[in-house]
């Protein structure tokens, strides 16, 4: 009876094996040719900067509003105060937008979120560049905001996707500094547009280069999300044999196509709720670009009330910002010969915590920039000494999103997109919410007292990232999402 049995048994154990080997002859994989990561290095730098370009031209569109401000007022009756909220709803839906278009990213491809996302964005800026009201304006700016923001989130898991860990570095920190320099030309840009031009031609004028982004977006950017990829290549295999076995792993996905959207729309609250690491590192930047926002609103007060500058020149105060981020991204050689420094003393592949050194600096440089700014905003200082301070402002600022940005496409690889969404979730809420307060604030403490109180902030902040880097490896060991 028991040999029986136990004969049986053998027979099951076979039959189960035969039908999972018979399972696994149809999945679907990738060939050289399909992977992304095997691309031609020329056409991978090509869409890596249209994808970078993106991201540069919604972020500039936030801050183009900020030179608009005198003109929407007069145009539509209302208070200072209340156009200041076309910059604030702006950036509520570039951080509002990312916990859609991420998760989504991880179910239909980055391809169509890409062109989808920005053809709305074209479409929901045209009534702001033609708004009869305020609240026109004020409503399509907010939904402008939504569609934009797939850059800030979807762009990074792009990135990981065409490169392997080993070759991240650079065409991370040309994606990085993007949606950085982007703030800081916008004003440069509606500086020009608004000392010669109505206000409303700064939102046609970005008509224009949203229009011309769209067109690059189908021409140069081709798919790279491989799990969409091996899906596609599957349903393509079943319509040419004939034989509905052949299968990839998003089609053994549990539950149906809503359920799946649910689950991936919930992914980015899950990483800020369960993972300690994700929490702590999207607060520091969230915290970081709320107090770099609030810096912003001392330019203007400095160049343009004490050192008497036409809106064009003011709008040129923000370039030491833009040539510090630029100065950061030329040392990206130096960072790769010390992370394969790393790499060899961990073994060939070192922890995703060795990106946080770039943040250390980073953490260093950003109060340096803002005490050196505060004591130089004086009437008698000449006023290259303050434009020169933004520069290490400018680098800092680089270093410390980078170093958060290439940790998180690292250590959370297969859900990266969900990890960049809930960082610019965080951090575009506290952007948006900071510069509302600006103005008493600086009224009230001057701008000595108000950018020496937000340098004072920085340096209680700089030593996060070197107690990240002792105990994010612990934590990371911990977490139900990270690749350990």
């Amino acid at each position: 009876m028991r040999t029986s049995q136990s004969g049986e048994s053998a027979e099951t154990a076979v039959e189960d094996v035969e039908q999972v080997h018979t399972e696994n002859s149809f999945l679907v994989t990738l060939e050289t040719h399909e992977d992304p990561q095997k691309m031609s290095a020329l056409r991978r730098w090509i869409a890596v900067f249209v994808i970078s370009h993106g991201a540069l031209c919604a972020t500039s569109a936030s801050s183009v509003a900020a030179f608009t401000e005198a003109g929407t007022a007069t145009a539509f009756d209302v208070s200072h105060e209340v156009t200041i909220l076309g910059v604030s709803l702006f950036v509520v839906g570039l951080g509002v937008g990312p916990l859609l278009v991420g998760p989504l990213s991880e179910v239909y491809g980055r391809n169509i979120i890409y062109r989808v996302s920005y053809i709305l964005f074209l479409i929901f800026t045209f009534p702001a560049a033609f708004a009869p009201n305020i609240a026109v304006f004020l409503i399509f700016r907010l939904l402008a905001g939504c569609c934009g923001s797939a850059f800030l989130s979807v762009a990074g898991g792009s990135v990981s996707d065409l490169f392997p860990d080993s070759r991240v570095v650079n065409p991370m920190g040309v994606y990085t500094v993007s949606p950085f320099i982007g703030p800081t030309l916008g004003p440069l840009i509606a500086g020009f547009i608004n000392q010669n031009l109505d206000w409303r031609w700064t939102y046609r004028i970005d008509l224009c280069w949203i229009c011309g982004q769209c067109i690059l977006l189908f021409i140069f950017v081709p798919e790279t999300y491989a799990p969409v990829l091996l899906k596609k290549k599957a349903a393509r295999l079943r319509k040419q044999t004939g034989n509905p076995k052949y299968y990839a792993p998003l089609d053994r996905r549990q539950g149906g196509l809503a359920s799946a959207i649910l689950v991936s729309c919930y992914k980015p609250f899950q990483l800020l709720l369960f993972d300690r690491m994700v929490l702590l590192l999207n607060t520091w930047n969230a915290l970081l670009l709320g107090i770099l926002y609030l810096a912003f609103q001392a330019f203007p007060i400095i160049f343009k009330d004490k050192h008497h500058f036409n809106v064009q020149m003011t709008g040129l105060s923000f370039l030491g910002l833009g040539l510090g981020m630029l100065l950061a991204l030329s040392t990206l050689p130096f960072w790769n010969r010390l992370f394969a420094c790393k790499a060899k003393q961990f073994g060939g592949t070192y922890p995703p915590e060795v990106r946080l050194i770039m943040g250390q600096v980073g953490s260093v440089l950003v109060p340096i920039g803002l005490f050196w700014l505060a004591f130089t905003t004086y009437s008698g200082v000449p006023w290259i000494v303050p434009m020169i301070a933004s520069v290490p402002l400018g680098a800092g600022i680089f270093f410390s999103f980078m170093s958060t940005f290439m940790y998180l496409v690292t250590a959370y690889r297969p859900i990266s997109a969900s990890a960049m969404a809930s960082n610019s979730a965080l951090r575009c809420t506290f952007a948006a919410a900071f510069p509302l307060f600006a103005g008493p604030m600086y009224d009230r403490l001057g701008t000595v007292g108000a950018t020496a109180l937000l340098a004072g902030l920085t340096t209680l902040m700089a030593p996060l990232p070197f107690i990240f880097y002792r105990i994010g490896e612990r934590l990371r060991k911990k977490s139900p999402f990270a690749v350990n």
